[in-house]
C-alpha cells in the first residue's frame, strides 16, 4: 500500500484516463474492535463500485471486465492488520493502486475520467511529513517521517553507501578511532556527495529535516555541505543501518517539540489577522475565500469533519450524511484548494481553534 504522495506522484495520479477511473474511498480502524468491521466494509464498497460499473451504458464490455480485475488484485493486495484510518483504491483500464492514510475518509465511490485525490492531499498535509537523514562514515540512509512512523525513501539515490579496502567503521567506534574516521579525506567527500544528494531532494520535496549521527559526523557534515546547517540535529549514532523504530524512537521526541512549538505560531498568526480584520472562520467563509485565492494560511483541527451542501447559492449548509448532493470531505476539498492557489496548512490539536468552529485562515487582503 503506498504512503508518500510526491508531487510526481499526484500529477501522475491527476492524469485524465479512459473512462471510467473509478475512486473508492472507505474508513478504517487500526484498533480493535473498530477494526472487526473493516473487511466486511471494504468488501461491501468495492462491490458496490462493481454494481455502479455494471449499470453504466456508457462502459465497454471489456473495459468494465478490466476494471473490476483491476478493483480485486487492489483487494488482493491490501494488509488490514496495518489499517491507519482511511484507505483510498483507484482502478482505472490496466492500472490500479491502493492508498493507506493517516486521516479518515467518508465511504465512497466515484467514477470519473479522472481520480479523486483530494482526501490524498489532505491527509499529506495533515501528516506533516519530515525528512530524517541517518549518518554514518560508510552509510547515509534517508527516511520519510510522519505523524507515527518513519519508512525508509529509496530516491535520489539513497542510500548512499561507501566501501573500501579494510575499511570498518564500526570497528574505528569500538577501538576509539572515531574522530579520525571523520578527519579521513574520503569520508569528507562521501558526505559531501550526500550533502549534495539532499539538497535535491529537498528541492523537489521540501519539508522539516532532522539529521542522526554521532556529533563527529554532524560536525564534518556541517563543515563540507550547507543543506543539513539548518536542519535539526540529533547526536545519536548507530541509526544509519538502524530500523524504522529506532529512528523514530530517536526523533519522536523533537518532532513533537516542534509541532507544539508550530501550533502556537499558528495562534499567534491567527490573533493579529483577527486585529488587522484579515481573519477567517468556519468552513462557508473559508470554502468562499479559498475558491478567490485570497488565504495564506488555513488552520484545521486534527479531526474536524463536517458535511454540508450547497444551497443553491454561494453557500455552504449544514447537512446530514445521506443528504442529496451532501459533501462529507468539504475540509479536504478547502485543503486542496488552498495548497493549489498556495496557501500554507496547517493541522493543529482539537481544541485549539477555540470559537473558530474547527478551521480558521489568515486572508492575503
Amino acid at each position: 500500500m503506498e504512503h508518500a504522495l510526491s508531487p510526481t506522484t499526484l500529477t501522475e495520479l491527476r492524469r485524465p484516463r479512459p473512462y471510467p477511473a473509478v475512486s473508492v474511498l472507505t474508513p478504517t480502524h487500526r484498533r480493535e474492535p473498530e477494526n472487526a468491521q473493516d473487511r466486511v466494509r471494504l468488501r461491501n464498497v468495492v462491490a458496490e463500485a462493481k454494481k455502479q460499473l455494471e449499470a453504466d451504458p456508457a462502459i465497454p464490455r471489456d473495459r468494465r471486465l478490466d476494471v473490476s480485475r483491476q478493483l480485486d488484485q487492489a483487494l488482493t493486495e491490501i494488509d488490514l492488520t496495518h489499517a491507519e484510518d482511511g484507505l483510498v483504491i483507484f482502478a482505472a483500464p490496466g492500472e490500479h493502486q491502493v492508498w493507506s492514510l493517516a486521516r479518515p475518509v467518508p465511504e465512497r465511490v466515484v467514477l470519473s475520467d479522472t481520480f479523486l485525490t483530494r482526501n490524498l492531499v489532505s491527509a499529506q498535509a495533515a501528516e506533516q511529513p519530515f525528512w530524517v537523514l541517518t549518518v554514518s562514515a560508510d552509510q547515509v540512509t534517508l527516511w520519510s517521517g510522519g505523524t507515527d512512523r518513519v519508512t525508509e525513501e529509496r530516491t535520489g539515490g539513497f542510500p548512499l553507501t561507501r566501501s573500501r579496502e579494510n575499511f570498518d567503521a564500526e570497528r574505528q567506534e569500538r577501538i576509539g578511532d572515531l574522530r579520525s574516521t571523520f578527519r579521513d579525506e574520503g569520508t569528507r567527500q562521501f558526505l559531501r556527495e550526500a550533502d549534495t544528494a539532499m539538497n535535491t531532494v529537498l528541492r523537489d520535496r521540501a519539508r522539516p529535516l532532522y539529521v542522526t549521527g554521532e556529533t563527529a559526523a554532524l560536525s564534518l557534515l556541517d563543515e563540507v555541505g550547507s543543506v543539513t546547517k539548518n536542519a535539526v540535529h540529533v547526536p545519536h549514532g548507530g541509526l544509519a543501518h538502524g530500523t524504522p523504530d529506532a529512528v523514530w524512537q530517536a526523533v519522536r521526541p523533537l518532532v513533537a517539540a516542534e509541532a507544539r512549538k508550530s501550533t502556537d505560531s499558528v495562534t499567534r498568526e491567527l490573533e493579529s489577522a483577527r486585529g488587522h480584520r484579515a481573519f477567517a472562520a468556519g468552513v462557508d467563509e473559508l470554502w468562499q475565500n479559498a475558491r478567490q485565492g485570497r488565504v495564506r494560511l488555513l488552520a484545521v483541527e486534527e479531526n474536524y469533519r463536517v458535511t454540508v451542501r450547497d444551497d443553491g447559492g454561494d453557500h455552504l449548509i449544514p447537512a446530514a450524511g445521506g443528504d442529496l448532493d451532501a459533501r462529507e470531505d468539504i475540509v479536504d476539498e478547502i485543503v486542496e484548494q488552498c495548497l493549489e492557489t498556495g496557501a500554507e496548512v496547517r493541522f493543529v490539536p482539537d481544541g485549539t481553534l477555540g470559537d473558530a468552529a474547527g478551521i480558521a485562515g489568515v486572508l492575503r487582503y
